[in-house]
């Protein structure tokens, strides 16, 4: 299979139609291999806007969720960025071509153990892969200028919400009953605020799961 046609089709067909306009970013996606990202099984189908599965149940977001979101937060190259449950690495990868310096925790030790691996193969060495639980975040680098969520969430924890720097931005695809909202979370003197960016759906990530209740 032509991995690079199939990249530049993703980029042409996907990517550029739908409002993704940062020329740093548009290039990151035409430059990083993303079946590089995937199991053996699913390379032929790594540049779908689909989800992609990984092991234990975790999956690669799609491409142009993945674009959108990293979009929305607007890194800059000083910005230090977090990425919460970055799977095999793929996100993390994309940002580190707009940010700094990018820490990535994953809470799945092959996951974690295999973004490391890949990254390092691909000479990507401003990514710092955490093992770690996600709801966690990763407070012993914060105050973090980007925070990514790699995967849908219930609700962004206030201890990850915290890590953000003054003027920092969170964004994530909020899910509730089913249907999943891009958010993009800024913080101000100490306040955040939030505007919804864009309809989403993408498989969640665990440990944010809605807590249940009870009814009567």
């Amino acid at each position: 299979m032509d991995f690079a046609a199939a990249r530049e089709n993703m980029v042409d067909c996907q990517i550029l139609p739908n409002r993704v306009t940062d020329q740093r970013l548009i290039g990151a996606l035409s430059a990083i291999p993303r079946e590089a990202f995937v199991p053996t099984e699913f390379k032929g189908v790594a540049y779908v806007d689909e989800a992609i599965p990984l092991s234990g149940g975790r999956y690669l977001m799609e491409p142009l969720i993945t674009a959108r979101l990293i979009q929305a937060a607007e890194p800059k190259t000083q910005d230090l960025a977090l990425v919460v449950g970055c799977g095999t690495g793929y996100g993390a990868a994309v940002l580190s071509y707009l940010a700094g310096t990018v820490v990535a925790v994953e809470s799945d030790g092959g996951l974690a153990k295999e973004a490391n691996q890949i990254l390092s193969g691909l000479g990507i060495d401003t990514v710092a892969v955490i093992e770690g639980h996600l709801e966690n975040g990763y407070r012993k680098q914060a105050p973090y200028d980007v925070i990514f969520f790699d995967g849908a969430v219930a609700d962004v924890p206030e201890a990850i919400s915290s890590q953000l720097a003054e003027d920092g931005r969170l964004v994530a695809v909020i899910s509730e009953d089913g249907v999943g909202k891009a958010m993009l979370m800024t913080r101000h003197h100490d306040q955040l605020s939030s505007r919804e960016v864009f309809d989403a759906g993408t498989p969640p990530l665990p440990g944010f799961e809605p807590s249940e209740s009870f009814v009567f």
